[in-house]
């Protein structure tokens, strides 16, 4: 018996309706996923959560693909069903026939249950065999018209909960351009026209985090000028990046090397953005000097 209950989603549907950004929009939600897992091992894997004590969310995705798919997925229904530590659904994604043959011609891809026959024969085959299980799903979602945006706001509507609705989260993080831009950067910003405080002596060996440094940056009306700049123009547009259906957007601020100027930046930035949004705060190399003098 499970000493908590689990929330269950089990994703299935016609080949091509969506499950790849379904099963996506759920990791972004918190949940604990696996794509193309075979019935029988569901109960199995169920099991093996008693000793996981912090995954109490899971979405499977269990299709055509798996050859036993038909033969025991009823049985595994049951058994989850009938479980009163599993809070259990079923999303079932569908498409009109002639969509889902357009996006099979557009991935190139051969549908399970074509074989040598056609894209259209194996639609047909599959929906007929998927109806019972269409009927007992308690979410079914027509992607017909939807975008994966739309898709996955669908999908967090439906089963996100408040503390869900935080999923959202903005990453501030400082770098040092001599070291190559961040490749996850969502948007860039340059402080190195600012004043240096590496050539303060007395300030050189310390970083952003320091408040001597941190006030030395600051101080400078230049830098005041293009902080309340740089503010009001992130704060306004995050909520689009958000209604987007974006997860995470990376914001980096760099300097030359990444431990005074664009420290103090990123720090700050984080600070004020924490105030009404989930911020994590990171500093590639603010470290990096320090380093490269201990190997030398």
């Amino acid at each position: 018996m499970l000493e908590k209950q689990i929330h269950l989603v089990i994703v299935t549907g016609m080949s091509g309706a969506g499950k790849t950004v379904a099963i996506q929009s759920f990791e972004d939600l918190g949940y604990f996923t696996i794509d193309n897992i075979p019935p029988t091992l569901v109960p199995k894997f169920l099991k093996l959560l008693e000793t996981a004590k912090d995954i109490d969310k899971l979405a499977l995705v269990v299709d055509m693909r798996s050859r036993s798919f038909f033969a025991e997925i009823q049985n595994v229904l049951d058994q989850v069903e009938n479980n009163e530590e599993i809070d259990f659904k079923i999303l079932f994604l569908d498409a009109a026939d002639k969509e889902l043959v357009a996006r099979y011609k557009e991935t190139r891809r051969s549908h399970p249950l074509a074989a040598d026959g056609r894209i259209l024969d194996g639609i047909k085959l599959e929906r007929e065999l998927l109806a019972p299980l269409k009927n007992l799903s308690q979410n079914v979602v027509d992607t017909t018209e939807l975008t994966p945006r739309e898709l996955r706001k669908t999908i967090s509507d439906q089963f996100s909960d408040q503390h869900d609705q935080q999923s959202f989260r903005i990453e501030v993080m400082s770098f040092g351009f001599k070291y190559g831009l961040p490749l996850d950067a969502d948007l860039v910003f340059d402080v190195r026209f600012l004043p240096n405080p590496y050539y303060q002596v007395e300030l050189r060996n310390q970083t952003g985090l320091d408040q001597p440094v941190f006030d030395y940056v600051m101080n400078h009306p230049e830098s005041e000028e293009f902080y309340q700049h740089l503010l009001g123009l992130i704060e306004p547009i995050l909520p689009g990046y958000q209604k987007e259906g974006k997860s995470v957007l990376t914001i980096a601020v760099g300097c030359t090397g990444g431990q005074h100027r664009s420290v103090a930046f990123a720090k700050r930035l984080s600070d004020d953005l924490s105030k009404n949004w989930l911020v994590n705060n990171s500093h590639r190399d603010k470290d990096r000097r320090k380093e490269t003098v201990n190997r030398s």
